[in-house]
């Protein structure tokens, strides 16, 4: 059975106060939940301030980062490289977010390159794809999610996700009020896991799916019923410590339920 992963990504949000404050009530609060993985993704210059954190506090809380360069070291004022991560304790870097693709104009070749860099060095992207609210519409919501997988597939073969995180996130559903239903998810997640089946079954029924689309506490539950939703990428909710546990417990409790 595929464990589920619960991630927040704090995105341009904190301060040293806010770190450590969540941090503790992140390490109360889940004393004693089983049968789901937490990751954190702070902005990159209070990773060494959580690995401490989550060092004393003895938390099963694995530290993640927002982005990641191609390069290795050089000459690129403002990047960071996953040697620099990997020092940090950094295991999960999330990659293709929509924020990247948009504002940063990363393409799908560049984001495979990211992938591929992060799997031969021993790190686990959380890769995001998904569609726009322009595409949905179109109705070409898995041919987005194909491409986006294909660029990374067609380096190597399908293999190559094995380990990985996929976290299909709806452009359209992030910070819009705008939502995909639990239903209309599942639909999604089970075409992509599908797509991925028609390469090889078995890394098809083994890669992590995540639900990246306004995961709130009232509809957690919902999403983490679904048997193709494995787990969460999280945004404004991860920054509160109640609400995120409260996610987090959700998913532990319902995956551990089947």
């Amino acid at each position: 059975m595929r464990r589920p992963l619960v991630m927040g990504n704090w995105k341009l949000n904190g301060n040293k106060t806010m770190v450590a404050k969540l941090i503790k009530n992140l390490a109360t609060g889940l004393n004693g939940v089983e049968g789901v993985d937490v990751a954190i993704a702070p902005p990159v210059m209070y990773l060494d301030l959580a690995e401490q954190l989550l060092g004393k506090a003895e938390s099963k809380v694995t530290l993640g980062a927002q982005n990641v360069d191609i390069h290795l070291s050089g000459a690129f004022t403002g990047d960071i490289s996953l040697e620099m991560l990997k020092d940090f304790g950094v295991t999960h870097i999330i990659i293709g977010h929509s924020e990247r693709r948009e504002y940063h104009k990363e393409s799908d070749e560049f984001i495979a390159k990211k992938f591929i860099l992060l799997k031969k060095n021993g790190l686990i992207p959380v890769l995001c794809i998904g569609e726009s609210d322009a595409q949905n519409a179109a109705n070409e919501t898995l041919a987005v999610c194909a491409r986006q997988l294909d660029a990374i597939i067609n380096i190597q073969d399908v293999r190559v996700l094995h380990g990985a995180i996929i976290a299909y996130e709806p452009i359209w559903a992030i910070g819009t009020g705008k939502a995909a239903t639990a239903k209309e998810a599942q639909r999604i997640h089970a075409a992509i896991r599908a797509y991925i089946a028609e390469k090889s079954e078995d890394v098809a029924q083994n890669v992590i799916i995540q639900y990246g689309g306004s995961v709130k506490l009232e509809n957690a539950a919902a999403y983490f019923a679904q048997p193709d939703i494995d787990g969460a990428l999280i945004g404004g909710a991860a920054l509160n410590a109640e609400s995120f546990v409260s996610i987090i417990k959700a998913a532990a409790d319902t995956k551990n339920s089947y």
